[in-house]
């Protein structure tokens, strides 16, 4: 049922809420409530959600099994907050994280609560990789976000949201991602080159942190080869390689880690949106032990210990990855999204190619102006999605990976029509 309360007046957010707020603009409603791949206004209409908090929501809204797990935790009045103290949810969690994904993958992590979101999994872990190396400078990439916290920050390319930090951003050297500047162009041999060169002026560094596929910076993907390529130059360097699969993780684009299919084995990954698999807080950062050389508190939070997460984290491991079957489902799915993002692609001057990898997906198109009419035009038919790109250029799908065949045509359908109208005008416009 909804949550059952007298409406808030609409003007409230305006009144009270800080100038700061974003997705509530792209789209303006008053949602209620959420299930599966569909969210419900307070007027009764429904969404597709090709959002699913920017794919935080993997598994969908409110997933059945996940909430009764929950709702039976705290009816029986389970541990809601404990800090980093020993409870029966916390080892559940990690019980199932080792069962059902180190084990079988055959990978030796220590796992780390380092706050409840993907920026902390992140500063803990350039934190960790200057402590154990005794640098300072992180290898980063361009097109790269890795959250708005300063450390966090520091890495990130985006200018629009450098600028919010207010103070110089340093200690990381940016460098060209794959096929940044085409495919003629080994950008993994200047990197190597440039480490090399003691006349380069780019200092030894503490880590290499990179995403497998660019979420924010425009679903950039890197190839497996130029993956590979990082991890031997982070290792003939002396850096820790950081995968940051806070995005592209937990099934996303393929396995349950992103770089499965690359063969690599970081030294550290930083896991958070769907980890709890309910919207819930929490987040991850998984270190080698021989690198896991922290004194007791030297990097905590009051909330590392979200109980509550841990139970719905614990119950999606269960459900969803001990065995193959989800898995092999989400790529046939994958299948789908991207036979229909290429259908649209091919009807249409205005979109330039279709990118990124498995249900982190989508189209580029020929301007963000454009994109964003796109959206807005999705919006208005009914379909919540989002942009991403240096430009906002590209308009991303990040449906749940639980969205029924139908729901997902149907969302691809609303999306073909919004592109069709655009091209319809420009055609009427040009005439």
């Amino acid at each position: 049922m909804p949550y059952e309360n007298e409406s808030a007046p609409a003007d409230i957010f305006e009144r009270r809420e800080s100038a700061v707020r974003s997705y509530c603009r792209a789209f303006p409603d008053m949602f209620r409530s959420a299930r599966g791949a569909e969210m419900t206004a307070e007027t009764g209409q429904r969404y597709i959600d090709f959002l699913s908090g920017c794919s935080t929501l993997n598994y969908g809204h409110n997933h059945p099994e996940l909430k009764k797990a929950l709702v039976d935790y705290i009816s029986a009045d389970g541990v809601a907050h404990g800090l980093d103290m020993h409870t029966e949810a916390k080892a559940r969690f990690l019980e199932a994280l080792e069962r059902h994904i180190l084990s079988p993958r055959k990978m030796d992590y220590c796992a780390m609560f380092p706050g409840p979101t993907g920026a902390n999994a992140v500063e803990a872990a350039i934190k960790i990789a200057r402590k154990v190396t005794g640098r300072t400078n992180i290898i980063a990439f361009t097109n790269g976000f890795h959250g708005m916290t300063l450390g966090a920050l520091s890495l990130t390319g985006n200018s629009g949201k450098r600028e919010g930090a207010g103070v110089p951003l340093t200690g990381v050297s940016h460098e060209p991602y794959d096929g940044y500047f085409g495919p003629g162009t080994d950008t993994a041999d200047q990197l190597d080159q440039r480490l090399s060169d003691p006349s380069s002026g780019i200092d030894a560094p503490a880590a290499i942190i990179v995403e497998t596929v660019q979420g924010e910076g425009g679903l950039n993907v890197a190839s497996d080869a130029w993956l590979q390529r990082i991890e031997r130059i982070a290792r003939k360097h002396g850096a820790l390689l950081i995968i940051d699969d806070i995005q592209a993780g937990i099934g996303r684009t393929g396995g349950f880690f992103s770089f499965e299919r690359a063969g690599i084995r970081p030294d550290i990954v930083t896991l958070a949106k769907s980890l709890s698999g309910f919207g819930l807080p929490m987040a991850l950062t998984l270190i080698r032990p021989k690198y896991d050389r922290w004194k007791p508190g030297e990097h905590n939070g009051t909330f590392r210990g979200n109980n509550h997460a841990f139970v719905t984290a614990a119950r999606a491991l269960e459900l969803f990855w001990a065995d193959d079957r989800f898995e092999l489902e989400t790529a046939r799915k994958a299948a789908r999204l991207r036979s229909g993002l290429e259908r649209i692609a091919a009807s249409s001057h205005l979109v330039h190619q279709v990118k990124g990898r498995g249900m982190m997906s989508g189209i580029e198109m020929a301007s963000g102006h454009i994109a964003a009419e796109i959206c807005r035009a999705c919006f208005d038919r009914g379909l919540i999605i989002e942009t991403s790109g240096s430009h906002d250029e590209v308009v991303k799908v990040l449906a749940p990976l639980t969205i029924p065949d139908a729901t997902l045509d149907a969302g691809l359908a609303i999306l073909e029509d919004a592109v069709r109208a655009a091209t319809t005008r420009r055609k009427k416009s040009a005439a």
